[in-house]
């Protein structure tokens, strides 16, 4: 069966309006919804799979996205890998964070289905070598002396 037009507008409404009430639920504004379908679609106030929340929510207000891939988009088209790309995201397992905004709230719903998105306050924004830092592994020994004579 073929993908009528308004089928796909009503399924975009509905990921908009997932999202606003996503965004609702943490006192942020929303993105436009046209007024295509059913109202049903709309009353939904479930939170989309993807989207996860984290404890440290309570005590700071979420200013953050962390966006992360777990899906590969080779076999996808330009547009999404452009989308990728334009979010700052070239391999699978890679995060970043953006602050909230309609723009980036909106590239989130071109790649929903590949992207798993957090929302964070700034206390949790992590730059790529912090990032780095926290994956290192421990050591693993210590020096307690050297065979060396120390040098006045």
């Amino acid at each position: 069966m073929p993908l009528t037009n308004i089928s796909f507008e009503m399924s975009l409404v509905s990921c908009r309006t997932q999202l606003n009430a996503y965004m609702r639920t943490f006192g942020r504004s929303t993105i436009g919804v046209r007024s295509i379908g059913s109202t049903a679609s709309r009353q939904n106030d479930t939170t989309p799979s993807n989207i996860t929340r984290n404890s440290y929510l309570d005590s700071e207000p979420a200013t953050h996205f962390k966006i992360t891939l777990r899906r590969s988009a080779i076999s996808l088209g330009d547009k999404i890998k452009a989308t990728l790309i334009s979010l700052g995201i070239h391999r699978r397992h890679q995060t970043v964070y953006y602050p909230h905004s309609q723009v980036v709230a909106g590239k989130i719903l071109r790649v929903k289905e590949l992207v798993e998105v957090e929302n964070v306050p700034t206390s949790a924004v992590r730059t790529s070598w912090e990032q780095r830092q926290e994956r290192k592994a421990v050591r693993g020994y210590q020096v307690v002396g050297t065979k060396r004579p120390s040098v006045l």
